[in-house]
């Protein structure tokens, strides 16, 4: 294995990327101007999509894709061909909040079955301490029938994408790496060296590695809780919560977090792995927990809001139109896995409205299929009685006041805006009932 790095840089040796999703596809497009790639999905739909030169999650555009040298495959039989292996499948959590490591188990699977000696498998999911090796490894084995520490060995190198973040890519924040030993340490370092221009970071073993990415959403997850309850708090005094935030702010070591919605497949799922393996050895969290069932619960805060709007303006509530205006969990990224958006449009439901949800951003595909949404473009949004701005995209903050006007039936208008990304004063001096978080 120590000629592995110099045999990928000569194009001698293959790398593997296994999951073509939004932290997959951009690493395998950036590997791929610096050595031969073949990018590997199950999703035969998706791989012909990318192979007709179009990116569905915008994370790197249609012209990249287009030139990509990737082989994209769904052909697993391919993997055969690549000695470096880079797995990056989601892993997401279970209605009860336990792991769901199915997709990491299934792609163990395939990459075992096609495991050649002398190969490295390196893992990107984020995955609670431990799970590589006393996890994946066993799997790897059983599949190949090779030997982990004498046939192959493994990595891990959490994925530190941003999806919808243009500033915060690969190539420009810090990479961390680990390996089973320092010889694979180093070519792990090595080959990713090609790619993160920031540099690289050797944790000190895998489960190091492990552990400091799953901390790394935990701790802005708990931070924003911590925004939430203050919301909730200022608005039982009567504050407006951004503004306290930004007087706030003018402290020099105040840490900007602002309250929302905390979906997603990072921040709202990690916190749930860590607490999960602290439960199997004995420790109940505390803080942890506390800061997920807030930000688990402000859908619910949201929506009882509104309706205490509607009620208080006399609008009938059963039957009333709400318009929501952004599904995604996320602003300017596509991806509606785990939107806590949903929550509200389930809350609004339980109160007999069925609400218009529009976002021309959002993928319209993942919206049918993972929570059976038809999209209804902005345009078609009249008569409304209520609306919701749920995401702050860069289109709808670019909206008018007058284009807000033209949405409503009745002179009293409910806006809840969600993340602040309007102006309250031009609002509230216009008559509107504006709430935000």
């Amino acid at each position: 294995m120590n000629r592995l790095y110099e045999r990928i840089v000569e194009r001698k040796e293959k790398i593997s990327l296994v999951g073509l999703g939004y932290v997959g596809m951009p690493i395998a497009v950036a590997f791929a101007k610096r050595a031969d790639v073949i990018g590997f999905d199950l999703n035969r739909e998706k791989v012909e999509v990318y192979k007709s030169g179009v990116d569905p999650t915008n994370e790197v555009g249609n012209d990249l894709i287009k030139a990509t040298t990737v082989e994209f495959t769904s052909d697993e039989a391919r993997l055969k061909e690549a000695r470096f292996h880079i797995v990056a499948v989601p892993t997401p959590v279970n209605a009860d909040h336990t792991p769901d490591l199915r997709s990491v188990e299934s792609a163990s699977e395939i990459v075992g079955r096609n495991l050649t000696k002398g190969s490295i498998v390196v893992y990107e999911s984020t995955v609670y301490p431990g799970v590589t090796e006393d996890i994946c490894v066993p799997i790897l084995e059983k599949q190949s029938g090779l030997v982990c520490g004498k046939d192959f060995k493994v990595g891990y190198s959490p994925e530190r994408i941003n999806p919808g973040d243009k500033v915060h890519r690969l190539e420009t924040v810090v990479k961390i790496v680990s390996g089973m030993d320092e010889e694979t340490l180093e070519t792990v370092a090595k080959v990713y060296s090609l790619v993160a221009l920031a540099g690289v970071y050797k944790a000190e073993s895998i489960k190091v590695a492990e552990a400091a990415k799953v901390i790394e959403n935990s701790q802005r997850d708990i931070n924003i809780a911590f925004m939430n309850e203050l919301s909730i708090i200022f608005h039982k005094l009567g504050i407006d919560t951004k503004a306290v935030l930004e007087a706030a702010g003018t402290k020099w070591n105040f840490l900007r977090f602002a309250p929302g919605l905390v979906g997603g497949h990072c921040i709202g799922v990690d916190p749930y792995y860590l607490t999960y393996k602290a439960e199997e050895i004995g420790y109940h969290s505390q803080i942890i927990l506390s800061g997920r069932r807030i930000n688990d619960s402000m859908g619910q805060y949201v929506t009882e809001s509104l309706i205490k709007l509607m009620a208080k303006n006399g609008i009938q509530i059963s039957g009333a139109k709400v318009a929501v205006l952004g599904l995604t969990f996320k602003e300017n990224c596509p991806d509606t896995r785990n939107s806590k958006v949903v929550d509200i449009i389930r809350e609004l439901r339980e109160y007999g409205i069925e609400p218009i949800v529009c976002d021309d951003v959002a993928d319209k595909d993942g919206a049918r299929h993972e929570y059976g949404l038809e999209l209804t473009a902005l345009k078609d949004v009249k008569d409304c009685d209520a609306v919701i701005l749920a995401v702050a995209h860069d289109e709808f903050k670019a909206l008018s006041k007058e284009f807000f006007d033209s949405l409503y039936k009745n002179e009293t208008k409910i806006l809840i805006d969600v993340k602040g990304i309007l102006d309250n004063k031009t609002f509230e001096d216009a008559g509107y009932k504006y709430w935000r978080l």
